[in-house]
């Protein structure tokens, strides 16, 4: 490794303090919850967004699509550029590019401006998320402060999924839709002096040569490759999986991420992504067990809202209320953890927080319209939070877990990619056997309600599978093992 690989983090100005390490995970935690809830808070509103600006039905996918495609499309470079252009400066430029669009969203009179303004939230977010990550990883060296800071984060990450179908139906019910948007844009001017005044930066040494330090090639063929195969499995729940629309994108893919992995191994000589980072066993299995467990848990928001207001019967703002209960789970499982991580090492809380996760998810899939809140749902939302919250914590800390400090961003750009791309995969998937079950129970005579049951129930039942192979992939990170010095001594992970 050349000394110009190496990062370094600049002294503060004279007259400044030392950064508030308090204020700078609210900053990253403030910047996690605006990605992650505009994941999910846009859903609520789209029937109304479709009425309002007359989207066509096959175009109306294309608000949520262009965001989370293009966002899968460039994580890793945001990760990248964080490690070598600066973290504070890469924060900044996607801080300010998501409020730019969002405001360019909340006041769309078309469906293209629309679309468009979400394509380039996704791009904010993409170079915001992992940026966030870095700063953590950074500013929060010590094992105990960098596993409480990796527990609010995580904590942040999974409550904002579920309070943005709460806020979705709020906003959309008492407001206008557009309030989606534009709230983002006080919330991003705050954060954007947070960000400038507490957060410290990092540059590589040689900074002016960091451009020629970055893999293009790696850059657009892994880039292209990951927005394509994410279009492609986007788009089959409306067209098909032998659709050409679908096969061609998701063949394009798949030849763009062959050519980006030889590109990677045998000629780029700053790889965006060095492959040597997966021969870390702890970060190879954590975004294994971060693609399962996110398969699991952001399907699960999308049936559970659907299960709660068509089998049960739920008005979209009970339904958004439904969820406080698993938003507790999820930050007591991601905060309330944080002490036990670097004592026991994530292994043990990563197997923990997913049996907890498919017990709750296999219990969920049994509800039907009989079923009351406090006796059949409650149970089974908090012990799922809990169990989920517990695993990002965990799995966040794996899949950094002994790295230099100039593969922060790679590693967190990597994370973030994975969970992406098991948002996305695991929601079509368990759609389409969702469909087919409803279908077949419907020719079979079965009443409207009693089939949306039975097809949620196979969704949240597959959902439980997904949190099972999870556990599977979790056996693979290395165990902390006792030192000689076993109260209070060092501890290391051993394969």
């Amino acid at each position: 490794m050349t000394v110009t690989d190496r990062t370094r983090q600049t002294p503060a100005p004279p007259g400044r303090a030392a950064p508030r390490t308090g204020l700078v995970l609210v900053a990253c935690c403030l910047g996690q919850f605006m990605n992650v809830l505009d994941a999910s808070v846009v859903n609520v509103a789209l029937p109304v967004i479709a009425g309002d600006l007359d989207f066509d039905r096959h175009n109306l996918q294309l608000v949520n699509n262009a965001y989370t495609v293009v966002v899968c499309g460039f994580l890793l470079l945001g990760g990248r550029l964080a490690d070598l252009f600066g973290q504070r400066r890469i924060f900044l430029c996607g801080v300010a590019l998501f409020t730019l669009a969002s405001a360019v969203g909340g006041v769309a009179g078309a469906p293209g401006t629309l679309i468009l303004a979400r394509a380039f939230q996704g791009l904010g977010a993409a170079v915001m998320a992992p940026a966030t990550l870095t700063v953590l990883g950074t500013t929060f060296t010590e094992p105990g402060a960098r596993a409480r800071a990796f527990g609010w984060w995580s904590a942040v990450s999974g409550t904002a999924g579920a309070i943005g179908v709460l806020a979705g139906g709020v906003i959309t019910e008492w407001f206008s839709w557009r309030w989606i948007f534009l709230v983002n844009v006080p919330i991003g001017l705050a954060l954007l002096a947070a960000v400038r005044w507490v957060v410290p930066e990092t540059r590589p040494q040689g900074e002016g040569r960091a451009l020629h330090r970055l893999d293009l090639p790696g850059a657009v063929t892994v880039t292209l490759g990951l927005m394509s195969t994410v279009y492609g499995v986007s788009e089959s729940h409306v067209y098909g999986w032998t659709s050409a629309r679908v096969l061609g994108p998701l063949l394009a893919g798949a030849a763009l991420l062959a050519a980006f992995l030889v590109i990677q191994a045998r000629f780029a000589r700053h790889p965006l992504v060095p492959l040597g980072i997966f021969r870390n066993r702890s970060v190879a299995a954590a975004n294994l067990v971060a693609f399962f467990g996110i398969a699991a848990l952001f399907s699960t928001f999308y049936f559970f809202t659907l299960l709660l207001q068509q089998v049960l019967g739920y008005s979209p703002l009970v339904t958004g209320l439904s969820y406080l209960p698993l938003s507790l789970g999820i930050a007591l499982g991601g905060w309330g953890i944080s002490s036990v991580v670097p004592r026991t090492g994530p292994r043990p809380v990563l197997l923990g927080g997913l049996a907890l996760s498919a017990v709750a998810l296999f219990w969920l899939s049994l509800l039907d319209a009989d079923a009351t809140y406090t006796v059949d749902v409650l149970g089974p939302a908090v012990l799922l939070g809990f169990g989920m919250g517990a695993v990002l914590n965990a799995t966040t800390n794996a899949a950094t877990a002994g790295l230099p400090g100039h593969q922060a961003g790679l590693a967190s750009g990597l994370l973030n990619t994975t969970r992406q791309l098991g948002s996305a995969a695991g929601l079509v998937t368990l759609a389409a056997l969702s469909a087919a079950r409803t279908d077949a129970r419907l020719a079979a005579g079965a009443g409207t309600t009693d089939a949306l049951a039975s097809g949620y129930g196979l969704a949240l039942t597959c959902a439980a599978l997904f949190a099972v192979a999870g556990l599977a992939a979790a056996l693979f990170v290395p165990v902390r093992e006792r030192s000689s010095a076993s109260l209070g001594g060092p501890k290391r992970l051993a394969a």
